[in-house]
C-alpha cells in the first residue's frame, strides 16, 4: 500500500467537486476523485492505498460524496492530524475509516506503509506512527460496510423478548 499525502485543510470540494454531486456511483465518483487539485489521483491510486494527511481533512460542504469517491477509487483508510466533525461521521457512515494520528509530517508521498488497526499503528518506512483508538461503536458500522448495512443488521436482532 502506498500513502497519497496532503496537507492541512482539504476541503471536500477537492476531494470530489461539486459539478459531479449528481453522480452516486462510486466507481464513477472515484475517476472525478481530486481532480482539480491532485489529477494524478484518480488513475494512480489502488485498492488499499492508504490517505494521509494534516489538519482538519474534510472540511467544507456536508456532502457524503467525498468519502464514497474515495472508497470507490479503493482507499478503505484516512489518516490525518484531525477531521472535520461531519467528514469524519460520513466516513463511518459510508464505511471509510478516519484515523487520528498526532503526527503525520513525517510520512511522505508515495512511501510504502502498513497499518495495523488491531494494534493501532502505521508503519511508513521503518517508523511506527500510533494511531488513536476508535470508539467500538463506530467499528461495528465501518465493519458492517456503514452505516445502512450496520442497521440492516440491527433489523435481524430481537430488540427484547417478552416472556409469559
Amino acid at each position: 500500500m502506498k500513502v497519497w499525502k496532503f496537507g492541512d485543510d482539504v476541503d471536500t470540494d477537492a476531494i470530489i467537486p461539486g459539478r459531479f454531486l449528481t453522480i452516486y456511483n462510486p466507481m464513477e465518483l472515484a475517476k472525478h476523485a481530486f481532480e482539480g487539485t491532485r489529477p494524478e489521483f484518480a488513475m494512480g491510486v489502488a485498492r488499499g492505498d492508504v490517505i494521509v494527511a494534516g489538519r482538519n481533512f474534510g472540511c467544507g460542504s456536508s456532502r457524503e460524496h467525498a468519502p464514497i469517491a474515495l472508497l470507490g477509487a479503493g482507499v478503505q483508510v484516512v489518516i490525518a492530524k484531525s477531521f472535520a466533525r461531519i467528514f469524519y461521521r460520513n466516513a463511518i457512515n459510508t464505511g471509510l475509516l478516519p484515523l487520528v494520528c498526532a503526527e503525520t509530517d513525517g510520512i511522505h508521498d508515495m512511501s510504502e506503509i502498513e497499518v495495523n488497526t488491531l494494534k493501532r499503528i502505521a508503519v511508513v518506512e521503518g517508523k511506527t506512527y500510533h494511531l488513536e483508538p476508535v470508539p467500538a461503536f463506530l467499528k461495528e458500522i465501518i465493519e458492517a460496510g456503514g452505516l445502512v448495512e450496520y442497521a440492516k443488521k440491527l433489523e435481524e436482532v430481537p430488540l427484547c423478548t417478552v416472556s409469559r
